[in-house]
């Protein structure tokens, strides 16, 4: 029985570990990346990208 809560408790460890990377993630890395992607996704259909010829 003790070897049994044992495992529980690494399981719930493991849960709480996994949701605390996903908050991080959510809350620090997220806006950064949508902000890039964003930024690319207006060069792009606005011009001003690689192949405009008004970009040299």
């Amino acid at each position: 029985m003790k070897e049994a809560s044992g495992e529980l408790s690494m399981t719930v460890i493991t849960i709480i570990v996994v949701g605390a990377l996903l908050a991080f993630f959510t809350a620090v890395l997220w806006p950064n990346i949508q902000d890039a992607i964003n930024n690319q996704w207006d060069q792009s259909t606005n011009g001003g990208g690689v192949n405009d010829p008004n970009n040299y």
